[in-house]
């Protein structure tokens, strides 16, 4: 059995073991140790970590195959996955010592925001860094932790090629890190994704990613867009909670009956023909999803820079999975009827996760603005596209 297939097949029996468990993990506000540990363990949190660095390097599609099985379990498990695997990919820009350090145990787990909300000040052998940062997705059972910086050095900042700002990733160990209880929401709770800081913490140059290491590996992995992975960790997702939603909804209206009647609710023709659009909608946004994966990941492979059009095509397919995965959950929390409605449904769960997926900045309506004007020959900014 080759690693990505071993990877995946890891990532559906997991999901079989979390699912019973939903409810203990979005009361917890974040994913529970012992789970945690057994996901690092099977290897999900170091799939983007190169093969000569310890890490499985697996391609794109692999990954997003592992999240999208982890959600159809739980969304918050396979959230953290995707948000601990592509932090990993600032590993490119660090030095081999460094990421030895980061990922020391088989289940290290980093995980991270690329915003630049701190200000990291040149010292000798480093920085002393200052920040704040939202959205840390599996920050509370993380081993280290990354926040993108600006970097200043005698009272200035350090610009890019452009006159801009520089924005590093630094890593930070757990106990440098204070975890902010922000994270009260109304779904993928257990992502536990709270904001953090740190106050005047002293980081070694060799944690700073691109400090040291200027260039990225040459590889596949880093010949993709930058934040298509990141994207299609958010898709993938959204794709496990529409089959989880879809196959709950179907054992629902297997069981069910109404108004007296003897006969499930799997039995009216209106069951039937709701069921069989969820289901086309769900595998053809699937469809299209892997397959722009496999198209740009064929031309990494080439020793090319991919084209524009791959990046293009990427981000679209990772919109309409979103979009069509929140159609299909909404129209089975609907099929459902009353019963979608109690705690002990996984409907009111996944409808309330796909509701907060979709507010995923990598997956806004301005995504589709860019789309539409690639397509129409228009100038367009492709700035962290």
């Amino acid at each position: 059995m080759s690693v990505e297939h071993d990877l995946i097949e890891r990532a559906r029996r997991l999901a079989l073991e979390v699912a019973p468990r939903g409810a203990e993990i979005e009361g917890a506000r974040q994913i529970p140790p012992d789970i945690s540990q057994a996901m690092g363990e099977a290897g999900f949190y170091r799939m983007f970590v190169t093969a000569d660095r310890g890490g499985l390097e697996v391609s794109p599609r692999t990954a997003a195959e592992v999240y999208e099985a982890l959600a159809q379990g739980d969304a918050a498990c396979g959230w953290v996955a995707f948000i601990a695997a592509t932090t990993t990919l600032a590993f490119g820009r660090l030095t081999g010592q460094a990421v030895g350090e980061i990922m020391a145990r088989s289940d290290s787990l980093a995980t991270g925001v690329f915003a630049a909300n701190g200000i990291a000040t040149r010292v000798e052998g480093g920085f002393r860094v200052t920040g704040r940062w939202d959205w840390g997705s599996g920050s509370p059972n993380a081993d280290w932790i990354g926040g993108g910086c600006i970097l200043v050095e005698d009272g200035e900042p350090l610009k890019n090629s452009a006159g801009l700002p520089r924005n590093h990733m630094l890593f930070f160990p757990r106990n440098q890190v204070t975890s902010l209880d922000t994270w009260r929401v109304s779904g993928l709770s257990g992502t536990g994704s709270t904001a953090f800081a740190v106050e005047d913490v002293f980081v070694p140059e060799r944690h700073a990613a691109g400090v040291l290491v200027k260039n990225l590996p040459d590889r596949p992995l880093y010949r993709f867009p930058a934040f298509s992975p990141l994207a299609q960790g958010v898709g993938a997702v959204a794709l496990g909670i529409g089959r989880a939603a879809l196959d709950e909804a179907t054992r629902v209206v297997g069981e069910k009956r109404r108004g007296g009647s003897s006969a499930p609710l799997s039995e009216r023709a209106h069951t039937q023909i709701e069921i069989a659009r969820a289901e086309a909608r769900l595998r053809a946004a699937r469809a299209l999803f892997y397959q722009t994966i496999d198209a740009a990941w064929e031309a990494a492979q080439a020793s090319e820079p991919l084209s524009l059009d791959h990046s293009r095509d990427m981000r679209l397919a990772v919109n309409h999975a979103v979009a069509e995965s929140t159609a299909v959950v909404d129209a089975m929390y609907t099929l459902a009827g009353g019963t979608s409605i109690y705690a002990v449904s996984p409907l009111q769960r996944q409808f309330r996760d796909i509701h907060v997926a979709t507010q995923h900045f990598m997956v806004s309506p301005n995504i589709l603005e860019t789309v539409g004007r690639l397509f129409l020959g228009l100038p367009t900014t492709t700035a962290g596209f």
